[in-house]
């Protein structure tokens, strides 16, 4: 099966004639998501100094292919539970808490840029014993693993961007969970902005995650959502809580800026691993207008864009995007991507 995708969104930022990008999906069967594992188990591993928190989703076999996954910027490896539930039908599954995101510690360095990320997730991967793995990263990690990909091609079967940081300087205040949070930054004057943030409940938290990130919220079940306040508790106890996640941010806008020959739109152009870009058509977060171009700049990308979705469509249409993924996957094993 075939899947055809024309939004208005794409359609105004195609800088090319080409409005249709065709993802052929696959009809393997999938488990039901409501009876999948919620959160897959997890354990700290050691790999050289690098020590980070992972959670593994068990494939078919002993021979199975591995997937590997990236959160984005405040997320967590749980942002994968429910595809990388329906993909160990085809893989053995590693979603990663980055160094100082969730229950990983951070490194000894401050230094948070997607490119030293890259290199910490390389580190991890050779460690495993370098075979190549079908890579997926969503937002910052779609960055992270964009960098890998470029960098490191040994270690990339296949490519899935979901939403990736694309640069994206738009001044937007619906681009920020609470619009407080950019007032709280302001000298002086963020002081209120500030107290209101710090009197958030952590049902408060989830709510503006939810809204930032989904296209409609009222998706999510009551008992999904009691499930992200348990772990937000068990998240905000952690010693390094935030800061991984402000020098972060600061790092991805400083790497929007560098010159056009250094830019993510430079490193797209480096990628060979056959790339599946997705992006929710309502994405608040990285504009649905930087997909077709990310998408033509891959050498061997293609795009899909699912309406009524927001930045992590691995969550919000997890059984859509696991068909895509699939399908890019048969599709490079039959040499037809």
């Amino acid at each position: 099966m075939t899947l055809l995708f024309r939004t208005p969104q794409a359609a105004s930022a195609m800088s090319r004639a080409a409005l249709l990008t065709r993802v052929p999906l696959s009809d393997a069967p999938l488990p039901d998501v409501d009876d999948l594992c919620w959160p897959w188990p997890g354990r700290n591993r050691q790999y050289g100094d690098l020590t980070v928190h992972v959670r593994e989703t068990p494939g078919p076999g002993t021979d199975s292919p591995s997937a590997v996954y990236l959160h984005g910027l405040g997320g967590t490896a749980t942002n994968w539970n429910d595809l990388a539930g329906l993909l160990a039908t085809r893989a053995d599954g590693l979603a990663v808490d980055l160094p100082g995101f969730g229950l990983s510690p951070p490194t000894t360095s401050p230094d948070y840029r997607m490119a030293t990320q890259a290199a910490a997730v390389a580190t991890m991967l050779d460690a495993r014993g370098g075979a190549p793995v079908h890579l997926l990263g969503n937002s910052m990690g779609g960055g992270i693993a964009l960098l890998l990909a470029a960098s490191r091609p040994d270690l990339v079967r296949t490519l899935t961007l979901i939403s990736p940081a694309m640069p994206d300087l738009r001044p937007d205040l619906r681009r920020v969970s609470d619009p407080k949070m950019a007032l709280a930054m302001v000298p002086w004057l963020g002081r209120r902005a500030r107290r209101a943030l710090g009197a958030l409940t952590t049902r408060d938290r989830v709510d503006l995650m939810l809204k930032l990130c989904f296209a409609d919220p009222q998706r999510v079940s009551e008992a999904r959502i009691a499930l992200a306040e348990a772990e937000l508790v068990e998240l905000m106890s952690q010693p390094w809580a935030g800061r991984a996640s402000n020098l972060a941010a600061a790092a991805i806008f400083r790497d929007w800026l560098v010159p056009a020959r250094r830019s993510l739109w430079a490193v797209a152009q480096q990628v060979t691993a056959p790339t599946l870009v997705v992006w929710g058509a309502r994405d608040r977060v990285i504009s649905v207008r930087k997909a077709p171009r990310t998408a033509a700049l891959l050498p061997a990308g293609r795009l899909l864009v699912l309406p009524r979705t927001g930045h992590t469509a691995q969550m919000e249409r997890p059984v859509t995007v696991a068909r895509a993924v699939l399908g890019m996957w048969e599709a490079a094993e039959q040499g037809t991507w």
